[in-house]
C-alpha cells in the first residue's frame, strides 16, 4: 500500500500511528498516512524562525522563478509519493478516488493551481499594489521619495486545509515567494494536493525548511493554530466559528455568494442564464464561490423554472466520465442530513422546492445530491443557505430593499448598469469581492484579495525615517 510520511521541515518521518484512506466507490485501501500528534508538532514548530531564516535568505525573485517551475512540475512530472512516484494522472485518479470528485474537475482545478503558481509574480503585484518587492530582501526601499518598510508577522503560516476541491490550495502557493514558511495539515481525504506541491517546490530548488506537512487530528489542528502567528483556516461554519475573532486567524468558511439583479437589467435576465447556471454548478457546486442565491426585483418564477430545467440536465456520472459535473458523496450521512434538512426548511412557510425528483440518488454504489432550485421568500432560512452540491434558492425583493436584505457575502456578481446601485454596491460592507455585469461568481482574479489578503496577512508596514 502507498504511504504518505509527515513532513518536518523537508523531512520525510513515518509515524507510529498512521490512519488508511479508501476508495470511495470500491472501499479499497488506497493510502497509508502518517499521523503528527500535537506534541510533534509543538516541537517542530519551535524550530520555526530558524525554519524561516532558511527561506529568507533566497531572494524573492529566485523564488518567484522556483515557484513558477514548480508550477511545470505539479502539471507535468512524475513526482516523489512516499517511497514511489506519482504521476500527474495517477494524481487524479487518487484524488478522484478518495473525494468523489470526477476526475475532469480535478483536472480542471490542477490547471487552476498552476496558473496562479506559474505567474505567480502577477499575483503578488496585485496583492501589493505594486510595491517594490525588493523590500523583502533589504527590510526597506524607497517609494515616491519616502523610505518604506514592511515586517513580517509569522515565522510559518499554517494552513487547516479542507477536502471539498483542490482549487483552494492556489490561495497559499504564493506564501512562499513571499518568503513565509508553510505548515500544513491537509483535509484527511485530500492529502494528495499539498504534498505534490511540496514534492514541486523541493524540486524546483526551494530551501526544504520551508516545508511542514502534518496530516493529523483536531488538536493537531488546533495546536497549529495556537502556535502560528498567522494562519488559514478552512471549514464549515461550526469549524471557524471558534476562531472568527481571531486576528491571527484568517477565516476561509462558507461564502453565501449571490447573483443580484438591478431593476435595469432584469427584463432581459434570459441573456444572463447562462451565467448564472455556470455560477452554480462549477466546481461540482463545492466551492465558497459558487452561487448559492440569486436576488431580483421581478421575474423570480421565470428564473427559477428556467434554472431548475438546464440544472436538471446535470445528472450522476461515474467518475472517469469527461462530462461528469457532480461529486459523490464521501460521507453518506452527510448527504442524508443535507437532504433532510432541506426537505425540513421547505416544510416551512415561505420556500418551495422548483426542482422535480429526488434529490438523493445513489449510481454504482456512489451517492450524490442532485441541483436543486428553490424560490424563498427573504428571512426564510434557504434564502441564503450554502450546500456541498449545485444548490440555488431565488429571492424576489424591490431594489431599495435588496442590501438590507441579503446576508454577509463572499462573492456578489451584480448584473446592473445602474450607476446609484453600483455605487451602494461599492458601499456595502457586506460584499467582499463584487463582480459588475455578466461575471459569475466562480470569476476569479488571482491579482485581488480572496477573503483577506494574503501579503497583508503576512506582513505589515513599519514606520521608518532615515536621518540626513
Amino acid at each position: 500500500m502507498l504511504h504518505l510520511p509527515v513532513i518536518r521541515a523537508g523531512k520525510p518521518y513515518e509515524s507510529l500511528k498512521k490512519t488508511v484512506v479508501h476508495h470511495i466507490q470500491t472501499g479499497e485501501s488506497l493510502v497509508e498516512v502518517s499521523q503528527a500528534n500535537r506534541g510533534l508538532i509543538a516541537r517542530d514548530l519551535l524550530k520555526a524562525p530558524d525554519n524561516r531564516a532558511k527561506l529568507s535568505a533566497v531572494p524573492v525573485a529566485d523564488l518567484i522563478r522556483m515557484t513558477a517551475q514548480a508550477a511545470d512540475s505539479f502539471m507535468n512530472d512524475a513526482l516523489p509519493l512516499g517511497d514511489t512516484t506519482q504521476t500527474p494522472e495517477d494524481y487524479v485518479q487518487q484524488l478522484s478516488g478518495t473525494t468523489g470528485m470526477p476526475q475532469s474537475l480535478v483536472r480542471l482545478n490542477m490547471k487552476k493551481i498552476r496558473v496562479v503558481m506559474a505567474d505567480v509574480d502577477k499575483v503578488i503585484d496585485g496583492l501589493t499594489r505594486g510595491l517594490d518587492l525588493s523590500v523583502l530582501d533589504e527590510g526597506w526601499t524607497v517609494q515616491n521619495g519616502r523610505p518604506l518598510s514592511y515586517i513580517c508577522q509569522a515565522d510559518a503560516l499554517g494552513e487547516i486545509l479542507p477536502s471539498n476541491s483542490p482549487g483552494v490550495h492556489s490561495l497559499w502557493v504564493p506564501t512562499v515567494a513571499l518568503k513565509v514558511p508553510l505548515v500544513l495539515k491537509p483535509g484527511r481525504e485530500e492529502p494528495w494536493t499539498p504534498y505534490r506541491i511540496v514534492q514541486a517546490f523541493l524540486k524546483a530548488g526551494c530551501p526544504p525548511e520551508a516545508f511542514s506537512y502534518y496530516p493529523t487530528d483536531y488538536s493537531g489542528a488546533g495546536e497549529i493554530l495556537m502556535r502560528c502567528d498567522r494562519s488559514m483556516l478552512f471549514g464549515g461554519g461550526s469549524t471557524v466559528a471558534p476562531w472568527k475573532n481571531d486576528p491571527r486567524v484568517q477565516i476561509h468558511g462558507p461564502g453565501q455568494s449571490k447573483i443580484i439583479f438591478g431593476a435595469d437589467a432584469v427584463d432581459r435576465w434570459e441573456e444572463y442564464l447562462d451565467v448564472i447556471v455556470t455560477s452554480v454548478s462549477a466546481n461540482g457546486g463545492r466551492s465558497c464561490i459558487n452561487t448559492s442565491s440569486v436576488w431580483t426585483p421581478a421575474h423570480g418564477d421565470d428564473i427559477a423554472c428556467a434554472l431548475a430545467e438546464r440544472l436538471g440536465n446535470i445528472t450522476a456520472r461515474p467518475l472517469d466520465d469527461p462530462e461528469a459535473g457532480l461529486c459523490a458523496f464521501l460521507n453518506v450521512k452527510l448527504a442524508e442530513m443535507i437532504d433532510g434538512m432541506i426537505g425540513s426548511q421547505l416544510r416551512q412557510d415561505g420556500a418551495y422546492e422548483v426542482t422535480t425528483g429526488d434529490r438523493l440518488v445513489k449510481s454504482e454504489g456512489l451517492t450524490y445530491l442532485r441541483p436543486a432550485v428553490v424560490r424563498a421568500e427573504p428571512g426564510h432560512p434557504l434564502a441564503d443557505s450554502e450546500f456541498l452540491f449545485p444548490f440555488v434558492s431565488l429571492v424576489e425583493v424591490s431594489q431599495e430593499d435588496l442590501l438590507a436584505s441579503i446576508g454577509p457575502s463572499l462573492v456578489v456578481s451584480a448584473i446592473t448598469e445602474d450607476d446609484v446601485f453600483i455605487r451602494q454596491l461599492l458601499d456595502s460592507s457586506k460584499i467582499e469581492r463584487l463582480n459588475i455585469g455578466a461575471l459569475g461568481t466562480q470569476v476569479v482574479s488571482w491579482d485581488q484579495p480572496h477573503e483577506g489578503n494574503l501579503f497583508e496577512h503576512l506582513y505589515t508596514q513599519r514606520a521608518l525615517q532615515c536621518a540626513g
